[in-house]
């Protein structure tokens, strides 16, 4: 589990990076931002998945994004 985070904000970051080092940096960063899904929804379906093992919740969980995240850490038994 904790990996799998560690992998996401690893790639995270390196996006960030290769963002910075490009020589336009405003128009990729506005694509990435108006095209894709936020960082947010991106752990929230990897933690409900799992947690979970549905499509649905995932689902769901994506949609509420950052709530669900700080939801799952305040509420994580492990």
């Amino acid at each position: 589990m904790k990996i799998k985070l560690f992998l996401i904000f690893l790639f995270a970051f390196t996006l960030a990076l290769a963002q910075e080092n490009s020589g336009n940096t405003q128009d990729i960063s506005h694509t990435v931002t108006q095209s894709g899904i936020g960082l947010g929804s991106v752990i929230a379906v990897v933690v409900s998945w799992d947690r979970n093992r549905s499509i649905l919740w995932a689902i769901l969980h994506g949609i509420l994004g950052w709530l669900y995240v700080i939801y799952f850490a305040l509420t994580d038994n492990k």
